[in-house]
Formats: C-alpha cells, structure tokens, sequence
C-alpha cells in the first residue's frame, strides 16, 4: 500500500472502529465500503471541488467594482489552494510534480485554443499569458490532482495492462490532434478506435477498504470524463470561460465535449503513470486483502471466526 496522507489513515481508522462497536452481516460490511468509496472519492477531488467552490462563489458574490479582477482573484484563490494543500501535507511532492505538468500541458493547450476561438475567457485582469488567466492551468491541475491521489488512495493494480511506450504514441497522437484538426482532417475517431484497441483487454483492480473489486479501465475512463463534463457545464455557468454558443446565453456544453474528455483522460493516465508505474495484482496482494478482510472479522467478534461476540 502505498503512502498515505493523515487523512486518509483517518478514514479507514474511522472505517474499522464503525466495524468494531457495531456488529453485523454483509450488508453493514457493503454499506460501508460504499461510504468508505465516496469518502475516498470526494476526497481525491478535494482540490477540484476547492477550486469549483471557488469559481462558483466568484460568479455569485465577487463585486463588480472590485480592484482586483475576478480572473486574478481566482489565480491568486487557486495558488492559496495549492500551497495550503501541501503546507498541511494534504498533497505529497511527488503528486505534486504530475500537477505542475498537467498544468504546463493544460496552459500550452489554453494558449492554442483561445487564439483559434474554441473557448474564451474575460478579457480581465494581468495575471494571464495573452487571452489566458493565469487560473485556467489549475483546472488541468485539478485533474491531475484527481488521478494520482486515486492511483494511491485506492492501490490500482491492473492485469493487461498496455505497454507504456505504446500508451505514450496514443497520448502524444491524441495530443497533437487537439491542434492539428483545425488545420487537417480530424482523426478522434481513429484515436478513439487506437484507444479502445490498446486499452480494451485491461482491468482495473481497486482496493476500497477492506476488498477489491474490479472494472474494465475504459469504464473508468468513461466514468472520470463524464464527471468533468459535469463539472465543465459548472464551470461555462459560472462565465468562468464560455464556449462560442453559450455568449448569448448559457446552455449546457454539448455532449461531444465527451469524447474530448475521454481522449484527454488518456493523456492523463500516461502522465500518472510516470509517477505510478502500473503494476499488477499478484497472490500475495490477493492474500493480505482476505488476511485484513478476516482481522476485521476478528475484531468484530464474527461467530464464524469461534470468536467470543462482545456483549452489547
């Protein structure tokens, strides 16, 4: 397992102390590792979320009239953020230096996308590289952030997993295609087919709390960017940038954005893996997770276990 942040350590503690006051069957021991999912999830995104609350909170509250631009005001929200994350070890440095990359790819991508008119931002502020504030590398950060913290938090193993240089073609193909369909023919199809091919035969394996459970990895894929698309329909609502449909009015981003999404998931799965090499689920993992599925047991009096229940 490894490294983790005091919070984290902290929800499973909390898990196994629920586990050991209170007595029960499968389903208590379900329910649990489904609040012990969301915790964990919710806390992966801890940064995302922080970043979105904040986006969100400038759109209802921030004067009009303020001396400070609200684009600065985010950047300057986003830098607070991120310090604070490591300064209370909420964030390891090694995480850290995969954030700061997605928010150099991220930013060049800005760059290119505002000069040809995908999206726009306020023309605000000076805390920005041409047409792009400063804040804009952060939501690629965020990310980021969200795919490492996961790697970690839930042990991913993997069976079939792609070969990493060939997963590096995809991703820079996929990358490169992001600038070069305004110019030639746009090939996301054919990535797309290259992803489903490279990544088809892949499993995910993911520890919880006590067990792991399995999913194919273009489910996951899927899943993450279906998410994002949910929190980029906050983001246009909130005028924190506006597709060229949404400057008469706000309308939902449309559901092609899903495909991009999806695609540029595997440009952060190639990033995450420099960090995290995926490594697969071996016996011996197998085994410490019945070994701690049964101390649990052990702990909670389970008759099947010819333990003495505690008296409640």
């Amino acid at each position: 397992m490894r490294n983790s942040t005091s919070v984290e350590e902290s929800i499973d503690t909390l898990a196994h102390r629920y586990l050991d006051r209170f007595r029960g069957g499968r389903l208590q021991a379900g329910l649990t590792e489904f609040v012990v999912f969301g915790l964990k999830q919710a806390w992966a995104c801890v940064f995302g979320a922080a970043l979105l609350a904040v986006i969100i909170g400038a759109r209802l509250w921030y004067p009009a009239d303020a001396g400070l631009a609200r684009n600065d005001f985010l950047t300057l929200a986003a830098v607070v953020i991120q310090v604070l994350m490591i300064a209370f070890k909420l964030e390891t440095l090694r995480e850290l230096r995969v954030i700061v990359l997605f928010h150099v790819v991220g930013t060049v991508m800005e760059l290119f996308k505002t000069d040809v008119g995908s999206w726009a931002y306020e023309a605000e502020g000076v805390l920005r590289i041409g047409a792009v504030p400063l804040f804009s590398g952060f939501m690629y950060a965020a990310v980021g952030s969200y795919m490492v913290r996961v790697f970690r938090l839930f042990d991913l193993r993997f069976d079939r997993y792609p070969r990493r240089w060939i997963t590096a073609l995809v991703a820079a193909a996929i990358y490169v295609n992001f600038f070069s369909h305004h110019y030639i023919f746009d090939v996301r199809w054919v990535l797309l087919a290259a992803v489903v091919l490279v990544y088809g035969r892949c499993v995910m394996h993911f520890r919880v709390f006590r067990r792991r459970f399995r999913m194919p990895i273009l489910v996951s894929f899927l899943l993450v960017a279906l998410f994002i698309w949910f929190a980029e329909n906050i983001g246009t609502w909130s005028r924190a940038w506006l597709y060229p449909n949404q400057l008469e009015g706000w309308q939902a981003v449309s559901i092609d954005k899903l495909l991009a999404w999806f695609l540029l998931m595997i440009i952060s799965v190639v990033l995450v893996a420099w960090v995290y090499k995926p490594e697969p689920l071996d016996a011996t993992q197998t085994a410490d997770d019945a070994q701690t599925a049964d101390a649990t047991h052990i702990r909670r009096g389970h008759p099947d276990m010819g333990v003495t229940t505690r008296a409640e």
